[in-house]
Order: C-alpha cells, then structure tokens, then sequence
C-alpha cells in the first residue's frame, strides 16, 4: 500500500506552511504536493503559542493563526489545502526514509514516495530527562512546542489560580512563557545558570533592562544555578522545585525551556549534517540532489557572514522554505539564499528586533529611563550587528539595512553619540528600496548603484553627517 507524490513535505511547522504557499503561487498542479505531519492540525504560525495562546482574555485559537497570516498573507486553513489539491497527511509519524529509494515508510506501515522531498522536521523541546534530571511526565510539569504542549499549559494555569510557576531557562520560550505567566497573575521565579537572561543574545546592559522590567511585574530570577531535583505529593504533582545549590522553590507548576534539538534522526547516514542540523547549500539543497531542508534543521551559509549557520526563529524558516521552493521550481531564476539574521520578540509592552551578529565590540546607545534603547555590534571596522527595543517601523528597517550593508564604522565613540542616528543616516544614504513587511522584519531588496546616484551621495553626505549627529546630541546615553 502506498502513494506517490511529486513532492512531499516532511513536517507540518512554519516552514510547510510557507512553502504550500509558495508551491501554490508558483503554478504546482492539484495532486503533486503533499504534507506529511505528526501534528493533527493544519500548519499554524507557531510564535502565537507563547503568545495569545497562553492570554487569559480572547486567547488565540485556530484557525485563527494557520499559517500564512504571520506575513499578513493568506490563512491557509484545511479547506485552502483542499481547494489548492494539495493533500495533507496529518496525525502521522514517518518511521524511516530512504533518500536513495525516494521513499517515506509511515508508522501504520504506508509507504510514500516522492521525486523532490523537502524535509521541514523542525526541533523538538529538550527534556529535563537528557540533563540527569526525572519528572518529566508530572501533570504540572510543562514544556511548549506545539498545540498539545500550549493546551497542558493552560489546563495547569487554571488548575492553579494565583499559584506559583517555576520556570527553568532564560531564553525565548522562558521569557515569554514567564510574561505570559504573570498576566494569567500567576506568581513566577525564573532559573538559569547563566550571570543573565537571554544570555545567548543580550548584552548584560540590554538584559538588565528586562529583568528590571519583569521584576517590576513581580519575577523572580535565580540565577547562577540549575534545576537538581522535584518534590512530588502523593498525586504525582511537582510541589518543589530543588537546586543545585540547595535552593527550594515552591512551584505548582514548572515550565521548562531548556533548549531544543533539530530532528534529523531519519536522515542520519544518509545526509550530511553540520551544526547538528541538515547541511544545506545555497538553494537549500542537501547532500542528496533530490532533497531540501528548511527551517530550524537546516544549516545553511549565511552569505553576509561567509559562514554555515543554523538558526532557530520563525523568520528564517518562513523565508528558507520560500527560497527552495523557488529553487525547485525556477533553478535558473533563483540565486544563492542571501539571508539577514533577524530574531524579534514581543513581551508585555516592550518590542525589540535584531539584525545579523552579536560579535565583536558592543556601543550602547538610548536612555533606559525610557522606552527606546539599542546597540550595535562593530568587527573589523564594520557593523555587523544591531539591536533596538522601542522602535518604529521606519528606524527597524533603517538598523535592518545598515546592517545588511556592513556600514563602515571609523569611531565607536562617535557611533555612540550618533546612536540610533547612524542607522538612519545610512539609510538616507541609500536610494528607495522596496521592502516586504515580514511580521515585523524587512526584506530588503538591493539595487545596484549608478554613477549619478553615486554623485549624488557625496553631495548629500555632509547633510547626513549633521543629521545624525543632531539625532544622537538629543539622545542620553548609558
């Protein structure tokens, strides 16, 4: 028993659900594309699980959030897939995968097969398990992956009114787990060994600011240690939390975010893995000629940065499955994926984004009294990377394209005084661009220079020179 598609996405995340779109928009004929996913739902825009799913008033819900209204596009319910003859094979795990044979094998014994596969798999969530550490399988204990994981956690919320949440991690998913902890008015203590949150990313000046915002809404943070062991009642509950250093935290529910780790076991032996993801090259194509990978399993090169990187944000799987798509299907029109590293979140009231690479020496620049604050990261003589809470659209786009063009940086002291200014004389610098909204990100498509725009930069270029030092004499520094 069996069936055979001419393309078959793996996985039903983010990525599948932009590249239907892209298959669709692209001419794909009824019948020759079909999605295989463990999940029993439709691809959905996963960031709203940490987001409006977990909100006590008009929580989000399917089909409100099907993939593709992140982008403001269409909203790719299971009537859309029907409508575009594309066939969605939900609620199945896929056991084993024979990239020479081109074929899938389900766990019910079916055997799919396809001529170009695109393997969208994703990550899954580290367990507590993996770090010497059971309890894993309690009622109260949480982690947030998917739908299933989003409805234990909102089941265990309104089990525990005003009640208290540990959260274990200081990345992503434990800031806004905790954010959306406290506005169910649950009680949260956070715990991470690291000397801050979001330690991967922030400065320690930048994560000052949103745990003194948190802690202001009444977090927690343990810093500095892990979790050693649970305390469990006669139910099978966690009811404390023990440390390594022999802290005890009372909890009526944990939240764990730990981590994850990109799903390629069906692939291993057969495809090249790099950066513990599936080692793509610039059309996002594997080691094997018939298979792409997209999203948080790909490595792909990042062309800005001359290097292999995996990355593990909705907007890089959105775009990477796009660009295979258009790969697949148009070879010849479709150059190398040239992708700005953006990551963004959006907590309580505060918004921040970030573009390319947090390496090199850091300049601050804002007042932290206020709303509006950012950084930039300078290697070499060029900026590499940029950081900016409290923006608007306008200077979000301007960081975004500084930083794609690897402005050249000649004094930091004087980057500091210009501030947020800099980026947006860069941006003036530049002729009209066409931008994309992304949910919040830009792409930003590069036109070539011609002499007379060229010419007539340098007569500008004084002008912007005093713009931006006007712009960053009205801002405080750090």
């Amino acid at each position: 028993m069996g069936r055979a598609f001419v393309y078959v996405i793996l996985g039903g995340g983010v990525a599948a659900g932009y590249a239907a779109l892209e298959f669709s928009k692209r001419g794909v004929s009824p019948g020759e594309l079909c999605i295989i996913s463990d999940e029993p739902v439709a691809p959905y825009e996963r960031p709203a699980l940490s987001k409006g799913y977990l909100l006590p008033g008009a929580p989000a819900r399917l089909p409100s959030f099907h993939t593709c209204v992140g982008t403001h596009e269409e909203r790719l319910t299971p009537k859309w897939y029907k409508e575009h003859g594309i066939e969605l094979v939900l609620g199945t795990r896929v056991k084993s995968a024979d990239v020479r044979r081109k074929t899938l094998l389900t766990a019910t014994g079916e055997t799919i097969s396809y001529k170009i596969l695109i393997i969208a798999t994703g990550a899954r969530a580290l367990r507590l398990e993996e770090f010497g550490v059971n309890g894993s399988d309690a009622e109260n204990v949480c982690y947030l992956r998917n739908i299933a994981d989003a409805n234990r956690i909102v089941d265990v919320m309104k089990s525990c009114p005003e009640g208290n949440a540990v959260v274990i991690g200081g990345g992503y998913i434990g800031m806004e787990c905790a954010a959306s902890l406290v506005i169910n008015k649950i009680n949260v203590s956070m715990v991470f060994p690291e000397e801050h949150c979001m330690a991967r990313l922030f400065t320690p000046k930048i994560a000052s600011f949103y745990e003194d915002y948190y802690n202001g809404k009444g977090v927690k943070f343990v810093k500095g240690t892990v979790l050693s062991s649970f305390e469990f009642d006669t139910d099978g509950k966690v009811t404390t939390v023990i440390l390594t250093d022999g802290t005890r935290l009372d909890a009526n529910m944990v939240v764990v975010g730990i981590g994850i780790r990109p799903n390629t076991s069906l692939f291993e032996g057969q495809l090249t893995l790099e950066k513990g993801g599936i080692k793509v090259n610039g059309l996002m194509q594997t080691s094997n000629s018939s298979v792409y990978a997209v999203g948080d399993v790909a490595a792909f090169p990042v062309k800005l940065f001359g290097e292999t990187r995996r990355l593990e944000h909705v907007d890089s799987a959105r775009k990477s499955a796009r660009h295979a798509v258009a790969a697949i299907l148009n070879p010849e029109e479709t150059g190398e994926f040239d992708y700005l590293p953006f990551f963004y979140s959006r907590i309580f009231s505060l918004s921040w984004q970030f573009y390319g690479d947090n390496t090199g020496e850091v300049v601050h620049y804002g007042d932290l009294s206020g709303t509006k604050f950012g950084a930039y990261w300078v290697s070499k003589g060029q900026l590499v990377g940029s950081f900016l809470e409290g923006g608007s659209k306008e200077e979000y786009e301007a960081i975004a394209r500084a930083t794609r063009q690897k402005s050249t940086v000649e004094n930091l002291a004087e980057l500091e005084e210009q501030g947020l200014g800099f980026a947006l004389a860069v941006s003036q610098e530049q002729p009209p661009e066409t931008t994309v909204s992304m949910a919040g990100a830009s792409l930003v498509e590069e036109r070539p220079l011609y002499a007379w725009q060229a010419a007539a930069g340098v007569v500008v270029a004084a002008s912007v020179a005093g713009f931006a030092y006007w712009y960053g004499r009205r801002r405080k520094r750090w």
